[in-house]
């Protein structure tokens, strides 16, 4: 018996569902290159994903690489193609930018999986058995709508979204609220990023109990030790499309910190941003007859995210200057106190008297009586406060200049290694107290007459 054009469609179109990613790919864009080095072992993940090996994927890929237009864009529908039923939840740093997914993934769609366009517009389609396709920007609610698939692409816009901490509050508050509560059982979430920073959503994730369940593939535009790709170092990712000297030439354009986020996929220069470790001798003692200063960052509570640092640093008088000690936590305002009060007398002591104590004063009348409360709290010692001036790059800068002169030691103790970290990973890093605390201390210790400050 002959099947009648009905079955025989139906035949045809299950078929096609049927296609390996890696088949379907091309047939669907056959002008594109998808067996290039990187993108065939993207589409290794993918294949995990799609089994159920991977529950929870990241993908860092320089930009211009292919990354979203094959995965954010090609894998929903040919998920689709096999799972009518799939909901997939496509999300990115703005609305504009999520719709502008899903109408290619729509435009790819059409004909097999929305005969209807009854329900085809940009930001929510659906197939014909159920299942479809939402987009949504940061910020924007998904309420009442599960997701099987969820695909997060570019939730951070620019450098300036990255550095701010009120807006990467945003996103993880977006993705902890919104996004992650709409995971139905047994569903995945892709995560697409270019690294601007290390507590961006990826940082977050990463640095939180769940990062067990990730899986992490990261691809840098120029290899680096340990590629899975099993490239030699610095050789170029795609360089067909972006060979060394482009990537050399783009470094140059960009600088080293933003090469290094953006291309790289790390937030900070593993050598270091205005801050670079080798600088820094570590010694086992300090010489005598320094002239000191401890200047204190404080935070506002502990419950603000920031800490309080106290950096006691001297100057031996030939251009040599020592960071003796650093104090850092996330104090209440009491521990704070009596932390400072503390390091005061023990100041004195190992000094000898040779100490003046300073701490930055805020703006406005709050400042001025944290200042005050400084002064009293710290009575019999020489205490002073300062408003600052300038970003804080601006005031780190004659900082780094001695230190890259080599003329900053550090004396050997436990805080060493979080205080390279923070000053190397500066001023992209998650934190800049130590920095803050550093720069003022050495501008002031670099300025005498000591006892007309």
């Amino acid at each position: 018996m002959q099947a009648s054009p009905e079955d025989r469609a139906k035949a045809e179109l299950e078929l096609r569902r049927r296609v390996p990613f890696t088949d379907w790919l091309p047939q669907v864009t056959p002008s594109f290159n998808w067996q290039w080095d990187h993108l065939a072992h993207l589409q290794e993940q993918l294949h995990k994903v799609t089994n159920g090996d991977t529950k929870r994927l990241m993908i860092f890929m320089p930009p211009r690489h292919g990354k979203s237009e094959m995965t954010t864009v090609r894998y929903p529908v040919w998920r689709l193609k096999r799972e009518p039923t799939l909901r997939v939840i496509v999300g990115a740093y703005n609305q504009t930018l999520a719709n502008k997914f899903s109408r290619k993934a729509r435009k790819i769609a059409a004909g097999e999986l929305l005969p209807s366009r009854e329900r085809a517009a940009a930001e929510d389609w659906e197939t014909e058995q159920g299942g479809g396709l939402r987009a949504v920007g940061v910020g924007g609610g998904i309420t009442g709508q599960g997701g099987d698939l969820i695909i997060i692409d570019d939730p951070v816009k620019n450098r300036e979204e990255a550095n701010s901490q009120t807006y990467r509050d945003k996103v993880w508050d977006w993705y902890t609220d919104d996004l992650y509560t709409r995971l139905e059982p047994g569903a995945s979430m892709i995560l697409i990023m270019t690294r601007w920073h290390e507590d961006d959503l990826a940082g977050r994730i990463l640095a939180s109990d769940d990062a067990a369940s990730w899986e992490v593939v990261s691809l840098p535009a120029l290899a680096e030790e340990n590629d899975p790709l099993g490239r030699a170092m610095g050789a170029a990712l795609c360089p067909e499309r972006y060979d060394e000297a482009k990537l050399a030439n783009i470094a140059t354009v960009l600088g080293s910190w933003s090469f290094a986020a953006l291309y790289q996929q790390r937030p900070a220069p593993a050598e270091g941003g205005m801050f670079k470790r080798h600088w820094f001798e570590i010694v086992d003692a300090v010489p005598a007859g320094c002239q000191w200063v401890r200047w204190w960052d404080k935070a506002g509570t502990s419950k603000d995210g920031d800490w309080s640092a106290g950096v006691l640093m001297g100057n031996d008088g030939s251009g040599k200057y020592y960071v003796a000690d650093v104090q850092r936590g996330q104090w209440s305002i009491d521990e704070r106190n009596r932390i400072m009060r503390q390091m005061a007398a023990l100041d004195h002591e190992r000094t000898g008297g040779s100490i003046i104590i300073w701490s930055e004063q805020e703006g406005g009348s709050s400042g001025k009586e944290s200042a005050e409360a400084t002064t009293k709290n710290l009575a019999g010692y020489a205490v002073y406060s300062e408003t600052s001036t300038g970003s804080k790059e601006v005031r780190a800068q004659p900082l780094a200049a001695q230190c890259e002169a080599g003329n900053v030691k550090l004396l050997k103790g436990p805080w060493n290694g979080a205080y390279l970290d923070e000053l190397c990973s500066f001023p992209f890093g998650a934190h800049d107290d130590q920095v803050d605390g550093s720069s003022g201390a050495f501008n002031k210790v670099a300025s005498p007459p000591w006892l007309l400050w």
